[in-house]
C-alpha cells in the first residue's frame, strides 16, 4: 500500500481582516515567541549527552518540526490570500461576510457568518465558504429558501435576516 495521497483541494483564498490578524498573531507566535524557547531547550537538553533517549531533545525537535511546517504553511497562505475588507455593491443578497441568520422548519433560528477556509469555527458562528451549507447560501435574498443536504437528508431553511456589520 502506498503513502501517496494526493493533493487536497485548495480552499478559496478570500479572508477576513479578523482572519488575516488572526493568522499573522499565529505566526508571529510562533516565529518569535515559541521556536526560540524551544529552541533554546533543544539546546539544552543536547548538553546532556546521549540524545538517542533523551525525551527531551527528542520531542523538543518534533516540535520544531511542527513549528516550521507551520510557519512555512503560515508564509505561503498569507502571500495568496485577498482580504475582503468591504461590503458588496448589494448587500440585499449574500455574500462572504455576511451575517446571516436562518430559520428552519421547526421555527429555530441560527446565525452564521460566511467566512475564508482558514477562519472557519462552527461553535463561534463560522462558517467557510466552501462548506455545503454556506454555498447553498451565496447569493440568496432575503426570504428565500436554502436547501442543504446532509449525511440525514435534505435541511431546508429560510434566511430571515442579512446584514454586513456586527451587530
Amino acid at each position: 500500500m502506498s503513502r501517496y495521497r494526493p493533493p487536497r483541494r485548495r480552499g478559496s483564498t478570500y479572508i477576513t481582516p479578523e482572519g488575516e490578524a488572526a493568522l499573522r498573531a499565529e505566526l508571529h507566535q510562533l516565529w518569535k515567541i515559541e521556536r526560540p524557547t524551544v529552541t533554546q531547550a533543544v539546546h539544552e537538553a543536547a548538553k546532556n549527552g546521549d540524545r538517542s533517549e533523551n525525551g527531551d531533545y527528542i520531542y523538543g525537535k518534533r516540535r520544531l518540526r511542527e513549528i516550521d511546517a507551520r510557519v512555512r504553511f503560515l508564509n505561503k497562505r498569507l502571500d495568496e490570500l485577498k482580504v475582503v475588507d468591504r461590503a458588496p455593491d448589494n448587500t440585499a443578497k449574500v455574500y462572504f461576510g455576511a451575517w446571516v441568520t436562518l430559520e428552519d422548519e421547526a421555527g429555530e433560528e441560527q446565525q452564521w457568518r460566511i467566512v475564508g477556509p482558514d477562519e472557519f469555527d462552527l461553535a463561534a458562528g463560522k462558517l467557510s465558504m466552501d462548506s455545503p451549507m454556506a454555498r447553498a447560501m451565496l447569493g440568496r435574498a432575503l426570504d428565500d429558501e436554502v436547501t442543504v443536504r446532509s449525511p440525514t437528508g435534505e435541511r431546508h431553511f429560510y434566511i430571515t435576516a442579512i446584514r454586513y456589520k456586527p451587530a
